[in-house]
Formats: structure tokens, C-alpha cells, sequence
């Protein structure tokens, strides 16, 4: 009893200091449309240096899927003045770390280093925004990476197999059906010329966000950012992604064969983006649904009546465009996939006619604000919210989350699992292994 009653007190005191926290963040866009975002954490002499562009696998083509994850991997190439592996050496060899992703919305490139080396990493991601190389045998080098990346993370693992097959027939207009790594044949085939003019059209500074976070002066670090990012020029604005997923009529399906020591069954739903007034009831649902062992999910299926071996789902709040909301679980041997997806159905139907209890929606919102609040504790953190925000509309969005988070109601709830867990909006996939 003592720790649920301190639990929403220490997070309320730490939202607090988040809050007063967003009110310090210095906003500016240069000339060249950068936009750039700083917020001053003195609390341990490090930086947190991201740049985040606008460009992920929603803005590739039929034919050329991949290639954002592909030039992510070439940025660590070399420029003119900081040759092939450079980069990494350099952060290295001054005690940081740097890395990168790519998401179907962003690519994101970080370091996190001694606040005394800033000035060495605006130089570093300055250089390679502008002066790529993009070598052609480096290129050819790179793709044999991507391939091996690709059979590993996903031809050879059933879960990231089958999920890839879901989202494939989920989507038949929007680019969310492919793979952020693409598909084999497109890594094989796309060219250095296709990669280069991928790269001039959308790193570029006016599709761009920098954040920093950490031990320096805001006012200081921006004039660096200005001087150094300053100079490049402004793009052609990168053409707009207008495919817009038409309703599902009907449940679509598939059921693969794969080398597996236990079938998988995921379940998706297309619901809204951040931009819904549902969006953070269905965020709260799924924490419910999902979250953890005290989820519905896992307490039922996995630990009271032993029927699958793990169980979860997720919903991609951050998502640029209405994406998908998902259900998943292993069974356990002796168990068949049918009975899984039967009692994956059976809770999503439940949520339509029984209202949650107070205990699971308060656990449910504590879990939310808990994650989001305790991030503020790392400078990483701290930058990575303030550009996903930023994303998705402007950093200011961030102090309004928990307030949204908090006034979900159980009947807020129940009307987003009628609005859109229709059994014609699903798309179900089922893996078995082969014999």
C-alpha cells in the first residue's frame, strides 16, 4: 500500500521538474531551415548531440525499399576531410559513443560524449550532412552487410519473419507495409546513383532537427550550431508522402511455414496517430493490454493459465501516420495457435463490454508516466523526447502528455476498443514451424 501511494507522488514531483525543465528549452530555426533545440542539464559534464531527419521507409518507392536504413549505414562512410571510419574513431578515441537508427518516420544519428567535445561533434555531423562520399566500392562493401543484417534480424527470426509478412498485408497503399530494411531483392538491386540522390534530397538542413542536451551554455552552443551548420544551404523541400491507406474491408491473413521450435500468432489493428483524440486512449490500452507482468495479457495467458509462452503487443503513439496496433503470443508446447488467437480475440472483445477495473487503469497510468517522467534522468533521453515530439508536431507537445495520460477514463477505453478493434479491420498471421 505505502509504495502505490508513493509511486504517483515521486512521479508527480519528478513531472513537475520535467516541466520547468521544457520551459528552459532554447528553440531557433536558421536561415537554411534548420531546426535546432537546446536545453541546458548540468548535472554531469556530458552531451547528448542528435540530429534527427525527416526521412525514413514511408518516404521510399516501390522498387527502392531499404534505402534509408542502406544510407544510414553509408553516413558512417567518410567525407573529403574525415575519411572512412573516422567518425566512429574520433568519438572513440574522445571517450564518447555514437550511433544510429532508422524508423519508417525518421533516421536518428547520436553521440553522447564529454561535454567538452561538443564543439568536435558539430563539426563531425556538419561535415557528413553536406559532404557524404558515398564511394561507390564502399557502397558495393556496405551492402553485404545489409543483406547478412537483413538474414539475420529477419529471414532467420521467426517473430521478425512473421511480423514482417502482417505489416505487408495490413498495408496495401502506404509505404508502413514494407520493411524499414527493405526487401531482399531491393537491397541487391539499388544503385550508388539512386542512394546519392536519396541522400541530396532529404539530408538536408531544412529537413532536419538538431537537439542537444547536457553541460553547456545554450546560448553559446547555438552560435556554434549557426556557424558551422549555418553554412549549408537550404534544400529543395523533399517531396511530400500522399499515400493515404484506403479502410479495410475484411479480415486479411496469413499463415507461413518456418524453421521454428514453437508457432507465433500476431494479431494488427489500424488505428490513428498522435493527432486523434483517441491516441492516448489507445496508448493507455495498450499499457493495459501489454504492459509488463501485470498486463491482462501476460497475467492471463502466460502466468494463470499457462497458455502461451510470452504474450505482448504495442502502439506506435509517435507514429507520423495512422499505423498499427498490435497483438502477439508464442503457445506453449502442447498449445495451437488457433486457441491463441481465440483468446487474443477474446480480449480485445471483452474490453468492448466490460469497463477496465480502477486498478488496472491507475497501474496503467502510473506504468506511462513512471517510463516517461524517469527518462528525464538521462541526457540521451531527454533529447531523443524532445525531437519525437518535435516530429510530430513541436517540442511543447511534451508537457501536455501526462495531463492527456491522466484524464483517460475506463469509458474512454471502452469506446476506442468499439471504434477500431472491428474484426474487419484485422489482420491476423500465423507462423508454424516446419516438420
Amino acid at each position: 500500500m505505502r509504495i502505490a501511494i508513493l509511486l504517483p507522488l515521486i512521479v508527480s514531483l519528478l513531472a513537475s521538474s520535467s516541466a520547468r525543465a521544457a520551459d528552459r528549452v532554447v528553440a531557433a530555426t536558421l536561415d537554411n531551415g534548420l531546426r535546432v533545440l537546446l536545453l541546458e542539464d548540468q548535472r554531469s559534464p556530458i552531451v547528448s548531440f542528435q540530429v534527427w531527419y525527416r526521412v525514413g521507409s514511408r518516404n521510399e518507392q516501390r522498387g527502392s525499399t531499404g534505402i534509408a536504413h542502406f544510407l544510414e549505414h553509408m553516413m558512417f562512410k567518410g567525407t573529403p576531410s574525415h575519411g572512412p571510419k573516422q567518425f566512429a574513431r574520433l568519438v572513440e578515441e574522445n571517450g564518447g559513443q555514437d550511433n544510429a537508427f532508422t524508423s519508417q518516420d525518421v533516421t536518428s544519428y547520436y553521440v553522447d560524449i564529454a561535454a567538452d567535445k561538443l564543439d568536435l561533434v558539430i563539426d563531425l555531423e556538419a561535415d557528413r550532412m553536406q559532404n557524404l562520399l558515398l564511394d561507390p566500392k564502399e557502397i558495393a562493401s556496405e551492402r553485404e552487410v545489409v543483406i547478412e543484417e537483413r538474414r539475420t534480424r529477419t529471414e532467420d527470426d521467426p517473430s521478425g519473419f512473421l511480423g514482417e509478412e502482417v505489416s505487408s498485408i495490413a498495408f496495401k497503399a502506404h509505404a508502413y507495409g514494407a520493411p524499414i530494411i527493405g526487401w531482399m531483392d531491393d537491397i541487391k538491386r539499388v544503385t550508388p546513383e539512386e542512394i546519392r540522390a536519396f541522400y541530396k534530397t532529404y539530408y538536408v538542413p531544412n529537413n532536419a532537427v538538431v537537439v542537444a542536451v547536457g553541460a553547456f551554455r545554450a546560448a553559446d552552443t547555438l552560435e556554434k550550431i549557426k556557424k558551422r551548420f549555418g553554412r549549408i544551404p537550404r534544400g529543395k523541400v523533399p517531396p511530400p508522402m500522399l499515400a493515404v491507406e484506403p479502410a479495410q474491408n475484411g479480415e486479411r491473413r496469413v499463415v507461413v511455414r518456418k524453421q521454428a521450435e514453437l508457432p507465433i500468432v500476431y494479431m494488427a489493428w489500424h488505428v490513428p496517430n498522435h493527432r486523434s483524440d483517441d491516441a492516448v486512449a489507445l496508448e493507455v490500452l495498450s499499457t493495459i493490454l501489454s504492459g509488463g507482468r501485470a498486463s491482462r495479457l501476460y497475467r492471463d495467458l502466460v502466468y494463470q493459465r499457462q497458455l502461451a509462452l510470452e504474450a505482448g503487443g504495442d502502439n506506435a503513439y509517435f507514429s507520423i501516420d495512422p499505423n498499427l496496433f498490435w497483438f502477439w503470443a508464442t503457445p506453449m508446447p502442447g498449445q495451437t495457435p488457433e486457441k491463441l488467437e481465440t483468446e487474443l480475440s477474446a480480449h480485445m472483445e471483452r474490453l468492448k463490454t466490460e469497463p477496465v477495473t480502477d486498478e488496472e487503469l491507475a497501474r496503467a497510468k502510473n506504468q506511462l508516466e513512471a517510463a516517461f517522467v524517469y527518462q528525464e534522468d538521462s541526457v540521451h533521453q531527454r533529447a531523443s523526447l524532445l525531437a519525437r515530439f518535435e516530429l510530430i508536431g513541436a517540442f511543447a507537445l511534451k508537457d501536455s502528455f501526462l495531463a492527456k495520460v491522466r484524464a483517460i477514463t475506463a469509458a474512454d477505453l471502452t469506446r476506442v476498443a468499439r471504434t477500431w478493434f472491428a474484426p474487419e479491420r484485422k489482420s491476423v498471421g500465423v507462423l508454424l514451424p516446419k516438420s
